[in-house]
Parts: C-alpha cells; structure tokens; sequence
C-alpha cells in the first residue's frame, strides 16, 4: 500500500470512528425529539436523497477538475453538518444537520476513483475493500464509545465526540497528493454511459440488491430497543461487531473475483436479516450483525465489477451514476422499512429476505455468463 493509500486508509479510520458513534443513534434521537416511525423513515429516505443528488455531479467534477479537491471539500462539508447536530435544539435543526451529512457522502465517487488509480498492483476489488476495512476498523471502536456517552452525558456529548475526530481526519486527508486528469477521447463523454448496454443492466442488479440489503437496516436500532429490549451500549456493542464483521469480509470477500464477492455479500446480509426475522438472544444477534459487514462488502465490489465496463477516462462519472443508483435505493428502502415497522417490526426483515433471495438470483444469471464480461479487474 503506497503513501496516498496509507494516508486515506488513516484518515478513514478516525472518520469512521467518529460516524459509527452517532450514525446507529440517529434513528432514536429522531424519536426522542419526536418523530414517529414512518416520519424516521421519511427522514432517512431523505438522507437517501440528499446524497443522491450529489454522485454524478461530483463523480464529473473530479473527472474534469481533479479528485483530491473534491475529496477534501466533503471533509469540510462534513464537519459542518456535524457541528450543526451538535448544536441542533429541536427535530428541524437537527435533522438540517442529518441533510448536510448526507449531502457530504458525494466523497465516494471521487474517493473510489482516486482509490482505484493509487492503487499499483492490487485489483481493484481488493483496493476498495482494504480501504473500506480502514474506515470499519475505526467503526468497530466508535459504536460502543457513543453508546457510552449517550447513557452517561446524553446525545449531544457524541457529536461533540465526532466532530473531534473528523478535525483530526481532515488534518490527515489534506496531506495526499493530486493525481493527474485524464482527458476523454473524442466524442467520449459521460453521457455516453447511457450507450453502454451492459454497464446500465449492472446497475439495475445493483439497485435491486442495495434496495434488499439496506431494507432491513434504517430502523434495525429501534427494534432492537423496542423490540428486543437492548440499551444504547447494548445497540452499540452490536454495531461494533457489525464494524468488525465489514472488516473481516472485505478482507475475505476482497480476495475473491469481484463478482463472486458480490453475490457472497448479499448472501451474508440475507442471512442477518432471517436471524434477526427468526432467532432471539444475545449471542444469535451479535452472529447476524457481524454477517451484515456484507453490505459495505458488496457495495465494493459492485464498483470493482463496474469498473470492467468502462473507461478510465469516465471513471468518475461512472462511479457517480453507480454510487447515485445504489442511493436511490437507500431512499426507498427507509420508507419501505417504516412503513412496514409501523403495521409490524419484524415484516421489514421478512420481505428483505425474499428481496434478497431475489437479487442474488438475477445477480448470478446475469454476473456468471462469460459473455458479459472480461477479466475483472
């Protein structure tokens, strides 16, 4: 692993830290402040959206002006958004706060692009799973340090907490190097994506399977408090299993060809979602959590899997339709969960599993013909 990579593997893991100990309790101080479930829903789906608008037109940018300025302006963004949840004193402040955070995730396409170019000899499968691991490894440690300071200090003390770290990660990301702009051929601009027949049926098994792995997710905190009767160090000891399960899969998944990953990846978060759908206690739980470090795992290396069909020349652009696609499905699929938490908890995680079933169908029908793809990367 080069300077750049070491670089943003350390910056990842403070960020990931500081987001891991407030992101798994959004979703209650949402309901502390006052919304109901399908207002959380709508709330998140939200989220979804504010970060889905912002893909493509970073993924572009980054093509034509650079990747490490773009990369660098989400860090700030990030720290503001922060900031302003710290400081929020009723449910529209905050959930400001939770839209500008969202907005800030536009990093990924960039981020990725610049991965994959740093990256010398690895594939590029095992690049962006090495790298995620970084961010996971961070994430394992900050769920239980804000489970701790929300039961002893309250909300507000966690996002203090964060902002902390992402000065400290901001301070290490500004040190990596620019990387040269690549120039598209003639004729070859990012619209041209459109054309290409089989990067956009990638995309729509892709929206498919983040729509049914995220589907379970958004409002898995509630239940396990409502439900399950779990504390907020109790929720976080699980979400820090689930860090170290992201951990261990990349790695595991990451050595793989992309599109085997891909398809094990989802499997492992089907698995997540009939555990907690079907089976109780502690131990059951903390097996399903560590399971859904799937999830970040196949999202990976769906990327790893686009990237064989494009240029390199588009590749942030390409990246950006894909991140802006697997976004969409984050927006509906928080809707879809509150909307069946409401009439009952546990439905979320059965129609999830039939979803999933569903996608890891089509994903390998269309994945395994040696027709549609070369050697991926």
């Amino acid at each position: 692993m080069n300077r750049n990579l070491l670089l943003i593997a350390f910056s990842l893991f403070f960020w990931g830290m500081g987001e891991t100990s407030f992101l798994a309790y959004q979703p209650l101080y949402l309901q502390e402040l006052g919304a109901t479930p399908i207002l959380i829903g709508g709330i998140l789906g939200a989220f979804g959206f504010a970060n889905a608008i912002s893909h493509l037109p970073a993924g572009i940018l980054a093509d034509r002006f650079g990747r490490r300025p773009i990369m660098l302006s989400a860090w700030i963004i990030g720290l503001i958004a922060t900031g302003i949840m710290a400081l929020a004193t009723s449910l529209s402040g905050f959930v400001c706060g939770v839209l500008l955070y969202g907005i800030t995730m536009f990093v990924i396409a960039p981020l990725n692009s610049y991965i994959t170019t740093a990256r010398g000899r690895w594939s590029v499968g095992r690049a962006l799973t090495a790298v995620s691991a970084s961010f996971n490894l961070g994430a394992i440690i900050g769920p239980s340090i804000g489970g701790y300071l929300g039961d002893n200090f309250g909300f507000k003390s966690i996002f203090i907490f964060a902002a902390i770290l992402f000065i400290v990660s901001a301070g290490i990301i500004f040190q990596i190097q620019p990387q040269p702009i690549e120039t598209h051929t003639q004729g070859q601009n990012f619209l041209r994506l459109i054309d290409n027949r089989r990067f956009v049926t990638f995309l729509i098994i892709f929206f498919i399977a983040v729509l049914a792995m995220f589907l379970p997710q958004p409002l898995t905190p509630n239940y396990l408090q409502d439900h399950a009767g779990f504390s907020f160090q109790s929720i976080g000891r699980v979400y820090s299993l689930n860090s170290l399960g992201v951990v261990l899969l990349n790695i595991i998944l990451g050595m793989l060809d992309a599109r085997i990953g891909f398809i094990l990846g989802q499997v492992s978060v089907g698995l997540f979602a009939l555990i907690i759908w079907q089976q109780e206690g502690i131990m059951w739980f903390s097996l399903a959590f560590i399971l859904l470090g799937g999830y970040r795992a196949a999202r990976a290396l769906a990327i790893a899997v686009s990237n064989d069909l494009i240029d390199s020349a588009r590749m942030g652009a390409a990246y950006g339709v894909s991140e802006t696609v697997g976004s969409i499905a984050t927006i509906l699929a928080p809707l879809l969960a509150g909307f069946l938490f409401a009439i009952k908890p546990d439905l979320m995680y059965a129609y999830s599993v039939v979803l999933i079933i569903t996608a890891i169908t089509i994903s390998g029908m269309f994945l395994m013909r040696k027709q549609t793809f070369g050697t991926v990367r």
